[in-house]
């Protein structure tokens, strides 16, 4: 049309339908600049025809050399009507291809996620944390002031740009009819992270199959009263000196020592003799597959000596007796037969069946024959492993060591500890970076059985704990976390530990009852009454163990005893030593003093009494005859009339049908016309409605009965 229009200018010097096509603008655009001014009218239909021509443009399909010509004069011509540039129309493949339609719904800003609908025809709103007033109110649309609104009605004060929680937007969505979903991330990729529960590795099955298992080497610990020669004797063994780098010539930490005899070899443990050291040497007792009292000759049987059988016994391990110091002149081995003896342990040339060596640790005598006797009881244990399984350590002692850091000494129980895997102890965790063994050697494994040092651990391990390898660092590092925290919580608590009082509360059910104590006397005859009197309570309810028994105060090796047998510690005609009584309270160690033997015996025989479950006894209160029943709108109720004795309201019941219980229960109402009573008497009438049971008949017999706890007797 712009053509037609060109062709009615006159007095151009050249007509524009003779210009090609292909001109350029500015020729056109010269030759309006040459037209007289009376000419200009005619322009008019030209820029009202170019103010639709974009759409008619638009609609009409051109081919691409057309859409690549030059635009009309008219839109030269008037350059203020021309706001935007024309978009190039699109290649005829792409105009043919479908184009995907992107609704974004209203309100909401752009980039936003496109709205959902579930199967139930709600909208869903999904929105990652944190949850903003304005964003849901945008989602949702609302005004912000109307979701503001809405929090307020739940107690929530929250501004347009506060966050709020989940559970309140799901609240809020589903006032509306829409349905919040939580974001959900994967693991590792921020605050949703999936927690994985880490559990250790449960113990080793109690019966494995003999393909599996190997023989191991004995575990053997030598236990015994200070100076009496326990160390002296494993230098003769080990033929080494170790005494010489003790403080003062007496042991003041565990030693773990492996020895080769005959082609076997023999893992050996030094525990301490001295009084402060209880715990460490029941530690000994526990790790132990044979315990070997070291008794001298000259001296006999001493408190430690006592103290360290006591040991043995509790933890049911096989005693062999080493007599040592036989050389010299003050010796008497037979006193020292004669005194174990008085402790139950017979030796074997006095009809027993307790090994009794007579050795020399100066001399060496009698040394083959004791390693002889070690392997035969070994061997008659039939101590065997598994080798291939993963390995299980206890911990017998730790230490901070300059360059090495936080070190463990550990004995291998079952499987094999290598260098390199990671591993669990107690509170602590590593990685094997080091194994060390009694020679100072590094090693890269060490096998069931086998002492060695563990350099790795984060913290220093406590003696006693269990070292289990896991299968990475990563799930070693966060059940060590846990195992800290749960320990931070028990800090916080007050130390459970048994008392005559609560004995009975702390003893499981599952459990043999047992009363432990710990007894000291002032002289040996009143101890040996005080024992004496104890073992005569006959009971076979529960049984008395007295763990251990002295003469003299009561000092911190008992009260470290009890704390590790959780006994308690009773006292005839003595006192406390002042650190003893610190320790107690530190332990959480009861502490009775008697100065009367019969309030002792008095004492400890209540104290077993209220250890005993108490008996239910039955005690029938009253009879009542069902009358008529009443149907009511809560079930039925049964109208009756108490024959004899009362019905509490708190009592049992039972209903009797020709002298057959069919119902056992509590009663669920008990009134007198239309007041709720404590009680009814006899003669009286009674609605009465009993739990659940609705079957009431005329003439049954309501038994009202009490359950009373009578105490057990011994």
């Amino acid at each position: 049309m712009a053509s037609k229009v060109s062709t009615q200018k006159p007095g151009s010097k050249s007509p524009i339908s003779k210009r090609p096509a292909s001109a350029p603008a500015q020729s056109g655009a010269a030759s309006d600049s040459e037209k007289s001014p009376g000419f200009t009218e005619p322009k008019l239909p030209a820029e009202a025809i170019s103010l639709i021509e974009p759409k008619t443009k638009k609609v009409r399909k051109t081919t691409g050399a057309k859409a690549r010509a030059l635009p009309p004069i008219s839109k030269i011509a008037a350059p203020p009507v021309e706001k935007k540039q024309p978009e190039p129309e699109p290649e005829p493949e792409a105009a043919a291809a479908p184009v995907e339609e992107i609704v974004v719904a209203k309100g909401e800003p752009e980039g936003a996620e496109t709205a959902v609908t579930g199967e139930d025809g709600r909208r869903i709103v999904h929105i990652k944390p944190p949850i903003i007033v304005k964003e849901l109110a945008e989602h949702l649309e609302l005004k912000p002031f109307q979701l503001i609104a809405d929090l307020m009605e739940l107690n929530i004060f929250a501004a347009i740009n506060q966050a709020i929680e989940p559970d309140i937007a799901a609240k809020v969505c589903e006032k509306h009819g829409a349905v919040f979903e939580r974001d959900k991330r994967k693991s590792g990729e921020g605050v949703h992270k999936q927690e994985v529960v880490v559990v250790e590795p449960p113990p080793p099955p109690k019966v494995e199959k003999t393909a599996d298992l190997d023989t191991r080497a004995p575990i053997i610990t030598f236990m015994g009263h200070v100076d009496h020669g326990k160390t002296s004797l494993l230098d003769s063994i080990r033929k080494s000196r170790v005494v010489a780098g003790e403080a003062g010539g007496i042991t003041q930490h565990i030693g773990a020592y492996s020895v080769e005899h005959g082609g076997q070899r023999i893992t050996f443990l030094d525990t301490p003799g001295h009084a402060a050291f209880t715990a460490m040497r029941a530690r000994g007792a526990n790790v132990t597959d044979i315990a070997v009292i070291v008794v001298a000759a000259d001296d006999g049987l001493m408190p430690q000596t006592v103290e360290a059988i006591n040991h043995a016994k509790a933890a049911r391990v096989t005693i062999l007796v080493a007599i040592n110091k036989i050389d010299l002149p003050a010796a008497n081995p037979d006193r020292v037969k004669g005194q174990l003896q008085e402790k139950g342990l017979t030796p074997e040339d006095w009809g027993g069946d307790t090994i009794c060596c007579e050795v020399s640790a100066t001399k060496g005598t009698g040394i083959d024959r004791l390693l002889e006797n070690m392997l035969l009881q070994a061997e008659v244990l039939e101590l065997k492993a598994n080798p291939d399984a993963d390995a299980r350590c206890t911990v017998i002692e730790a230490q901070l060591e300059p360059g090495r850091g936080p070190t463990g000494t550990v004995i291998v129980t079952t499987g094999t500890l290598r260098v390199g895997q990671p591993f669990i102890c107690g509170n602590s965790w590593g990685k094997v970076k080091q194994l060390i063994d009694d020679q100072g050697k590094a090693v890269k494994e060490a096998g069931p059985a086998t002492p060695v040092k563990v350099l790795g651990c984060s913290a220093l391990p406590q003696a006693g704990d269990e070292l289990l390898v896991m299968d990475s660092e990563k799930a070693a590092r966060t059940l060590s976390e846990e195992r800290v925290a749960e320990q931070r919580t028990e800090k916080l608590k007050a130390p459970q530990r048994a008392t005559l009082e609560n004995l009975f509360e702390t003893l499981s059910d599952e459990a043999k009852k047992a009363l432990k104590i710990v007894l000291k006397a002032d002289v040996q005859g009143s101890l040996e009454a005080t024992i004496t009197s104890l073992r005569d309570i006959k009971t076979e309810k529960i049984n008395l163990d007295i763990i251990h028994s002295g003469v003299g105060p009561i000092t911190d090796s008992d009260v470290l005893l009890a704390s590790a047998s959780d006994a308690v510690i009773i006292g005839f005609g003595i006192k406390v030593e002042g650190s003893a009584s610190v320790t107690s309270k530190r332990e959480g160690v009861q502490i009775k003093l008697f100065s009367i033997i019969y309030e002792l015996i008095d004492q400890v025989k209540e104290s077993m009494t209220g250890m005993l479950d108490p008996e239910l006894r039955e005690s029938i209160v009253g009879h009542a005859e069902v009358k008529q029943v009443f149907s009511l709108s809560r079930g039925k109720v049964a109208g009756c009339q108490v024959t004899d004795g009362r019905i509490p309201r708190n009592a049992r019941a039972r209903v009797l049908r020709k002298k057959q219980p069919i119902y056992d229960g509590g009663l669920a109402t008990l009134r007198r016309f239309q007041d709720e009573v404590k009680e009814v008497r006899a003669g009286l009438e009674c609605g009465i409605r009993l739990g659940d049971f609705h079957e009431y008949e005329v003439g049954d017999i309501i038994q009202a009965y009490n359950l009373d706890k009578v105490p057990q007797q011994l």
